[in-house]
């Protein structure tokens, strides 16, 4: 069954530190933190309008959720309590920094019944990390999520790619010690320059080299195949869709259907593996939930081999796994 969140999003409070590239109230859209009566009004009308929730979870995104002051924490977590369990939402998912994780902190949450804790590792290279004013290591990643599943919560990790100082090798050293980690789930994220950001002060003064878009779609489906295949599920792979970040972008490397990008990748590769020097005509089946993904975002994939003189067709099989493709 798919997850979905009700998603709050809280700007930047409680963080400790202002990233290179964060603006949290561009990335949110939002100016103003709610309080605990205008999120009970936002999980009250989220109930009202859904047809299914027991794979809902109540989501407060956006600053460091453990790093807010504790009585504004509390009262947002108390603020939800009515909406969780007995045929409503099925718990409440936060994310944070790797180093405001504590077992005070981690003992708080299971209290209110908060069922997924997100970490924004971002890198797991110290040098990109450093360069990045993140203000942690990777070490406090490996430590906070060997704390986090000590208590039995769900893990999800965020990966940032193409961030300032960070090279190829790097991305591939960050995904190899993500699947180390071994979470629960992965948030990729292809860095968005942003106005009013530090990134942007590299960006506009030509010291940041940035990849190719084509390197870092590369990069991602690589990453996201390797994850799955690694039992590691992908909930999120590129920035959300919003009027704010297209007003306030400066570069880097935003699509508003970049994982449908990286999926049709993955299905490309794993279809030219097949393809020989003498067939033009090949018929090759996928999952039959998969098949616009295999097709590629706008028959790109199709095309791509029509204009190679191949023809190929794709057809649809319930046995298949995601992101397998099979000849026939």
């Amino acid at each position: 069954m798919k997850h979905a969140n009700i998603s709050i999003f809280i700007p930047h409070i409680g963080c400790p530190h202002k990233c290179s590239f964060c603006d949290q109230r561009t990335i949110s859209g939002t100016q103003k933190a709610p309080t605990g009566a205008e999120v009970r009004e936002i999980c009250s009308k989220a109930l009202a309008e859904s047809k299914s929730h027991e794979n809902t979870e109540i989501a407060f995104f956006g600053g460091s959720f453990t790093a807010i002051p504790k009585s504004y924490m509390c009262e947002l977590l108390s603020a939800v309590q009515d909406f969780i369990g007995d045929g409503k939402f099925k718990g409440i998912r936060i994310s944070t920094r790797p180093d405001c994780i504590t077992s005070g902190i981690l003992d708080i949450l299971k209290e209110y019944g908060v069922t997924s804790i997100e970490l924004g590792a971002q890198s797991m290279v110290n040098h990109v990390l450093e360069a990045n004013e993140r203000g942690h290591t990777a070490e406090d990643v490996y430590k906070a999520s060997d704390l986090i599943k000590s208590y039995g919560f769900e893990l999800g990790l965020q990966m940032m790619i193409g961030l300032y100082e960070s090279t190829a090798d790097d991305e591939l050293e960050t995904m190899e010690r993500i699947i180390e980690i071994r979470p629960d789930t992965v948030r990729i994220y292809p860095v968005v320059v942003l106005k009013n950001t530090k990134l942007g002060e590299f960006y506009q003064s030509g010291s940041y080299r940035m990849f190719t878009f084509e390197q870092v779609v590369n990069m991602s489906s690589s990453a996201m195949a390797e994850f799955e295949r690694n039992g590691i599920r992908v909930i999120k792979c590129g920035l959300h869709a919003s009027e704010f970040v297209e007003k306030d972008m400066l570069g880097g490397f935003y699509h508003p259907a970049f994982r449908e990008l990286c999926e049709g990748l993955i299905y490309r590769y794993n279809m030219e593996y097949y393809i020989n020097e003498t067939d033009r005509n090949y018929i090759f089946a996928v999952n039959s939930l998969c098949i616009s993904k295999a097709v590629g975002q706008k028959k790109s994939n199709i095309e791509y081999f029509s204009r190679q003189g191949i023809d190929i067709k794709i057809i649809g099989d319930g046995n298949i796994p995601k992101y397998h493709v099979e000849l026939r």
